[in-house]
C-alpha cells in the first residue's frame, strides 16, 4: 500500500514509505526486507523519487527512529540489512553512498539492483565508478537474475546526463542474454522495456514469423503492435503468404487491420480489401475505397445503398458522410431515430461532417438514452447554440445523468464570460469527480487570467451584467470555495467587483 501511494503521491507519501522501510530494517527478517524491496524494484519511478527525496533532506524525515545515522552505522557490519544499504545509497554524503555501493556489491541482491543503477549516474566519481564496474559484472555473470531488475530503472534514467552508461550495459546484456531470458523480458515489465527488447530483437533477427504475429495481435503496447504488424505484413508480402495477411486484416485493432490491408493491396487482392468499405475505422475505409476505385467499384453508390437499406452499419454511415455531397445529407435524417444507438450516433456525426445539422432534428437527441448519442449531439450543436432555447443548456447541466450534464456544460462553453463562470462553478460542485475536476480547472484558469493580466493567454474582460448578477457570481464562488480554494475565490471576488 505504501509503495503504491508513493508512486504517484507527494512528499508525505514518500516519507511514509521511508518510515515503513526503516521499521522493516529494524524489526523485519532479511527475507521480508528483500521481498518488499523486490516489490519496490518493480516501480522504477518510485525508486528514483525515493532516492531524490532522501538526498534532499535526510535529517528531517519521520523515519529518524531508528534514524538515517543508525542505518548508516549498519554499513560497518559484516552483513548490513538490504533496506539499510538501499536507503543509505541515497545519502547526501558521497562517502556514505560509496560505502553503500560497496556493500551492495559485496553481497549482491537482485532487489538492490535499481539502487545500484541510480548510482552509475552519480555525480561523484568515487561512487559512480565502482557502481558501473559492479553493474557490468553482475549483468555479465548472471543476466537472468540482474537484467530484469536493472532494465526498467536503466531506461528511466537513460535521458539523464550520466544515464547513458546504464542503458549501454543493459543493451549489451540483452544482446548476450539467452533466448528464454529475452522472451521473459518481452512479455513483462513496463512498456519501455518491452519496446527495447522488441526493437533489439527485430534488428538482430531474433523474432520469427510466429513471434511477430503474436506481438501484432496481442501485445498491450501500441507501438510494439504497430511495428510487429508492419514487420509481419512486410514478410507476408515478400513471401506471398495471403493467409497471414487475411488473418491480420480481421484483427480488432484498426492500425493492424490497416497495415494488413495495405499489404493485400500491394499484392493486388482488391476484392479482399474492398470488402472493408464499411469498416468502423476511417483509415481502413480509406484504404478500402482505394481498392474499390482500382477495381471499378462505385464506393459512394455502395454507401448510399447501405444507408438507405434495411441493415445500415456505423461504418457505412461514416463512409457515406466521407464521400457524399452535402445535398445528400437528407438520407441520414431517418437514421437519427434508428432503434440502434450506434447508428443514431453515426448519423449525427455524419450530419456534422456534412455541415448539415438541423437543430430541430438533433436537439431532441440531447435527451437520448444512449450516452454516445448525447455526446455526438452536443458536439454537433455546439457551433449552433444560438439556435437553441437559452434555458436548454442550463436544464441539461442540472440533469441527473452525467452525460447530459457534460453536454450542457459543453454547450455553455460558447457563452459569454459570466455564463461560463457560473457553469464552471456549478460543475466544480458536481458529484461526478471527472466533471468536478473539469469545472474547477476552467474556473481556476479564468480566475488566474483575470487576476494576473501579465500572464493571460487570452483576453478575459471583466464580466458584464448588472451588479446583482455579479454579486450572485461572488456568492456562488464562495459556496464553491471548498473545491476552488481561497486563492481562486479571492481572485474572482476582486475581479467581479472591479
Amino acid at each position: 500500500m505504501a509503495i503504491s501511494r508513493a508512486a504517484t503521491g507527494g512528499g508525505t507519501d514518500l516519507e511514509r514509505l521511508l518510515g515503513v522501510l526503516a521499521a522493516l530494517d529494524a524489526t523485519g527478517t532479511p527475507e521480508t526486507a528483500r521481498a518488499v524491496l523486490g516489490l519496490l524494484a518493480r516501480e522504477p519511478r518510485t525508486v528514483a523519487r525515493l532516492d531524490e527525496h532522501v538526498r534532499q533532506d535526510p535529517w528531517h524525515l519521520p523515519y529518524r527512529s531508528p534514524g538515517l545515522e543508525k542505518l548508516t552505522a549498519r554499513l560497518d557490519r559484516p552483513a548490513p540489512g538490504a533496506v539499510a544499504v538501499a536507503l543509505t545509497s541515497a545519502h547526501g554524503d558521497g562517502r556514505i553512498r560509496e560505502r553503500a555501493v560497496r556493500a551492495m556489491l559485496a553481497a549482491p541482491v537482485a532487489a538492490l539492483t535499481p539502487f545500484l543503477v541510480l548510482r552509475t549516474g552519480d555525480w561523484v566519481a568515487q561512487v559512480r565508478d565502482p557502481a558501473r564496474a559492479g553493474l557490468a559484472t553482475l549483468l555479465a555473470d548472471d543476466p537472468a537474475t540482474y537484467l530484469p531488475a536493472a532494465l526498467p530503472t536503466a531506461l528511466l534514467v537513460g535521458a539523464r546526463s550520466r544515464g547513458g552508461f546504464a542503458v549501454t550495459q543493459v543493451t549489451a546484456a540483452l544482446l548476450a542474454a539467452p533466448a528464454p531470458v529475452r522472451r521473459a523480458l518481452s512479455r513483462s515489465g513496463p512498456a519501455a522495456q518491452r519496446r527495447l527488447v522488441f526493437t533489439t530483437g527485430l534488428a538482430h533477427g531474433w523474432l520469427h514469423r510466429d513471434d511477430l504475429m503474436e506481438a501484432a495481435e496481442s501485445d498491450p503496447d501500441v507501438l510494439v503492435r504497430a511495428r510487429a504488424a508492419e514487420a509481419a505484413c512486410r514478410d507476408a508480402v515478400w513471401t506471398g503468404r495471403l493467409p497471414a495477411l487475411r488473418r491480420l486484416a480481421g484483427n480488432r485493432r484498426p492500425a493492424v487491420r490497416a497495415t494488413a490491408l495495405t499489404g493485400l493491396l500491394r499484392l493486388g487482392r482488391l476484392a479482399d480489401v474492398s470488402a472493408h468499405l464499411d469498416d468502423p475505422a476511417d483509415l481502413v475505409r480509406a484504404i478500402a475505397r482505394e481498392a474499390a476505385r482500382r477495381d471499378g467499384i462505385d464506393a459512394p453508390a455502395h454507401y448510399r445503398r447501405a444507408v438507405t437499406g434495411d441493415a445500415p452499419t456505423p461504418g457505412a454511415v461514416a463512409g457515406f458522410a466521407e464521400t457524399a455531397p452535402s445535398t445528400d445529407a437528407v438520407l441520414l435524417h431517418p437514421l437519427v431515430t434508428h432503434p440502434a444507438a450506434p447508428i443514431r450516433a453515426a448519423a449525427v456525426r455524419g450530419l456534422r461532417l456534412l455541415a448539415a445539422v438541423d437543430t430541430s432534428l438533433v436537439a431532441p437527441l440531447l435527451h437520448d438514452p444512449a450516452p454516445a448519442v448525447v455526446r455526438e449531439a452536443a458536439t454537433a450543436l455546439r457551433p449552433l447554440t444560438g439556435a437553441l432555447p437559452p434555458t436548454l443548456p442550463w436544464e441539461l447541466l442540472a440533469d441527473p445523468r452525467v452525460e447530459r450534464r457534460r453536454a450542457g456544460y459543453r454547450l455553455l462553453g460558447t457563452r459569454d464570460v459570466p455564463a461560463r463562470l457560473r457553469a464552471g462553478m456549478l460543475l466544480a460542485l458536481d458529484p461526478d469527480p471527472g466533471l468536478a475536476r473539469r469545472g474547477r480547472a476552467d474556473v481556476v484558469r479564468l480566475a488566474r487570467e483575470a487576476g494576473r493580466p501579465d500572464r493571460r493567454r487570452t483576453s478575459t474582460p471583466v464580466p458584464t451584467g448588472t451588479a446583482a448578477e455579479r454579486d450572485d457570481l461572488v456568492r456562488l464562488a464562495r459556496r464553491a470555495a471548498p473545491v476552488l480554494g481561497d486563492e481562486c475565490v479571492d481572485l474572482l471576488t476582486g475581479w467581479l467587483r472591479r
